[in-house]
């Protein structure tokens, strides 16, 4: 028999608590939405390919919601504004329509549908609270029940919809949606939702996939364990005011998967993901003591433990076999196997590939596992682990991913060098192991905890939590006491109701305690749908104090995250600049005492924003007495670029106007925009030529315009790139960038002998 390289695919399936603990009702759809387009069809998808087994990792988290939408009980604020018909909308429900039903990827999703890309051009690219109410005027009944239909329809899976003859008519017919047609949309919805987790339980019995888990609601477990764990990899980080030192929470999140688990698919779970791939020598042991197996994490993890690093060449390509070990932590008895993510091939998948022709990515990845194939000394004691999200990432490449995968399927299938294993049918026949007493405490991102614990936003949920926790711990004594003593007769049914308090009080700690909440606070993530987050965290630690009957703290009114934080630049100019605009680098010193603006950080696989790809490299700046100036650099392998883009440089104080550049190639102009009129629209208040377009693209904007004669010492301001396929991006990711405007002593006060 030939000598064989495993190959490992672990997708992981997960979404947080989206239901409002008060109202019971999910804020986001997510869930749903995923599970109509991504849940069901990635797991089908393989009964094409038989010889391809794999490793799916369910967070039970979303497994509950998952079976809450097949019971059709699942109250959803989308799914109620959806099923209303268009012509008794509120205004308010129409603009909740017109903010969150273009949450689609623009040109994937959106664009192809001739109709929905016209609904959203009417409403406009932004999505500013002030144009969106401003649009309304131009919707009529019929275009709220298009779009009520299209945005649901987008989010079903195309093989779904061909498969479907309803499905595939409303798609072809592409407008003019009736209620009833609507109506059966939405009925469509719940019923491919309800058959995701059978599939998932038959294609395990048929041994084509196997399913691992992750606790229960999401915990980074070394954090919950104890925060001071952070210090390893974070030494000078800020932590939490009230250090968290909970090992039992950790124990519970584990017991709540493994039922959760069990009930659904009748048996024990051999292997988990731990949250984030998040580690530390603490929780091992504890993950060992409950049947667990296997479990994974990522490259940087293993090259920190090991103190040795991960060399790879110019390409990516590994050049240390180690990564490609399973390896083995011993507690009590209890072994524990821990295999390790090519950080590369995984983030290839997650976020390069969806750029490229389908047939050209499969040739790539398996070229690159073929590299791989004639590095190690014996392929069957080799895995190859490629892990990442099983859902966001099709959203960037056409036909939801299936032409990618399909390819790549078919290549692994023809090529007897490989074979797709599920991460337990390689350990099962693989006895080697190399040993392990201990791990370096982190997460697949960074090797550190930075996104979840550190920046003060964070640090406040955390200290939430702990006072929470701490008051509900005390409520618990008392009602203990008061069982014991038995005060009173016929007492028992008061004791019964606050021990059900209790217990749901407790659900919503360990709720809190998931790290989706955290993903959003700081710098490092933005979404529409921050405040979302941020507002169901509060209120689950809310409901914490409703459900023992104390009063919550007023804080938890308050949003933790300021959406509308201004940044400065990390690097700003140092002396006046008078650039030649002609859209070239004339000379090396013209942009020498710039500034740089950084978007911010674009971490890896699970950890970057969703986008469609990427143009602009970096943006600088700068100033003379007279005017502003902006640089744009492409990235060096889009050039040349000719391709038509727009830039919009919003400004917001000390007067609000809007700068709309549009480039196509040499050509290039921008107008300046203003707010006039009542109905608040934006009109053009001049034309300016300043702006050349080459290798790069310069342009000069006059002060006068941007500070309106008033006596103002900083720009407040942010910028939106729309290139289409090639990026749509928002710098900063969120908030503005305040830009210091220079005074009579710029220059002396950056001088530097």
């Amino acid at each position: 028999m030939q000598n064989k390289l495993n190959i490992a695919f672990v997708w992981h399936m997960h979404q947080p608590i989206y239901k409002d603990p008060f109202s019971g009702e999910y804020i986001m759809p997510w869930v749903l939405l995923h599970g109509t387009k991504d849940y069901y069809d990635m797991a089908a998808l393989l009964e094409e390919y038989p010889n391809i087994h794999q490793t799916f990792n369910m967070v039970p988290s979303l497994v509950e919601q998952l079976e809450e939408y097949a019971s059709g009980t699942a109250l959803d604020t989308f799914r109620i504004v959806a099923l209303k018909e268009a012509d008794i909308l509120t205004d308010e429900e129409k603009i909740f329509i017109l903010t969150n039903f273009f949450h689609s990827n623009w040109e994937n999703m959106i664009r192809p549908l001739p109709r929905y890309w016209e609904l959203l051009k009417k409403r406009g690219l932004s999505n500013s609270p002030d144009e969106i109410r401003a649009s309304l005027r131009y919707y009529t009944d019929a275009d709220f029940t298009d779009l009520q239909v299209l945005f649901n329809l987008v989010w079903i899976d195309p093989t779904l919809v061909e498969a479907d003859p309803f499905l595939k008519r409303l798609r072809a017919k592409g407008r003019g949606f009736t209620e009833t047609e609507k109506l059966e949309l939405l009925d469509k919805q719940i019923s491919i939702v309800g058959k995701v987790i059978p599939k998932y339980a038959e294609l395990m019995e048929r041994g084509i996939i196997e399913v691992s888990t992750t606790p229960y609601y999401h915990p980074i477990m070394p954090l919950l364990y104890d925060s001071d764990s952070a210090k390893t990899a974070m030494p000078h980080a800020t932590l939490p005011n009230i250090r968290f030192n909970h090992p039992e929470d950790v124990v519970t999140q584990i017991e709540l998967a493994v039922k959760s688990y069990t009930d659904t698919f009748g048996r024990a779970p051999v292997g988990m993901w731990p949250s984030e791939g998040s580690v530390s020598v603490d929780v091992l042991p504890i993950i060992a003591s409950h049947g667990i197996s296997w479990i994974a994490t990522d490259e940087e993890i293993l090259s920190h433990t090991l103190k040795r690093p991960i060399r790879r060449d110019g390409s990516g390509n590994s050049f240390d076999t180690f990564l490609y070990r399973p390896f083995e932590f011993e507690s009590d008895g209890k072994r524990l196997s821990i295999i390790f993510r090519d950080h590369t091939l995984s983030d290839l998948i997650g976020f390069d590939y969806a750029r490229m022709a389908p047939e050209d990515a499969a040739n790539d990845f398996l070229r690159r596992l073929g590299h791989i194939y004639h590095l190690v000394d014996n392929p069957e004691e080799h895995i190859v682990s490629i892990i990442l999200d099983g859902e966001n990432a099709w959203e960037t490449y056409s036909n939801d991913g299936r032409d990618f995968l399909t390819c790549l399927y078919s290549r692994l299938s023809e090529d007897n060098r490989f074979r797709s294993v599920t991460v337990s049918e390689f350990l099962d026949k693989t006895e080697s192991r190399e040993k392990l007493d201990w791990i370096w405490p982190g997460s697949w991102i960074g090797h550190d905890f930075h996104v979840w614990i550190g920046h003060h936003e964070d640090n406040i949920a955390w200290d939430y939590i702990s006072e929470a926790r701490s008051a509900l711990v005390e409520y618990e004594k008392e009602v203990e006491g008061e069982e014991k003593a038995g005060k009173e007769p016929g007492n028992e049914e008061e004791i019964e109701r606050k021990k059900g308090a209790i217990k749901a009080a407790w659900t919503s700690i360990y709720a809190a305690e998931g790290s989706d909440w955290f993903w959003w606070y700081g710098d490092e993530h933005s979404s529409m749908n921050d405040s979302d987050f941020d507002l169901l965290f509060r209120r689950y630690v809310k409901n914490v104090y409703t459900q023992i009957g104390a009063q919550p703290p007023v804080c938890l009114d308050i949003p933790i995250i300021t959406t509308e934080k201004g940044v400065r630049p990390t690097s700003t100019p140092t002396a006046y600049l008078d650039p030649v605009i002609d859209g070239e680098m004339t000379n090396y010193f013209e942009w020498l005492s710039s500034g740089e603006l950084y978007r911010g950080f674009k971490g890896s696989s699970m950890h970057k924003e969703i986008e469609t790809g990427f143009l602009i490299n970096s943006i600088v700046y700068g100033f003379s007495t007279e005017r502003l100036y902006f640089r744009l650099d492409y990235l060096e392998e889009k050039l040349p670029y000719d391709n038509e883009w727009t830039l919009h440089i919003n400004f917001i104080h000390p007067i609000e106007l809007c700068i709309e550049a549009k480039v196509n190639g040499p050509e290039a102009s921008f107008n300046i925009l203003r707010r006039k009129g009542e109905d608040g629209q934006w009109s053009v208040e001049a034309t300016v030529y300043e702006i050349a377009s080459k290798n790069v693209v310069e342009m000069a904007v006059p002060l006068s315009q941007l500070t309106g004669g008033e006596d103002a010492n900083e720009l407040h301001l942010f910028i939106n790139i729309d290139a289409g396929t090639d990026g749509i991006l928002r710098w900063p990711s969120k908030g503005f960038y305040i830009f210091d405007l220079p005074d009579e002593n710029f220059e002396l006060e950056n001088w530097i002998v």
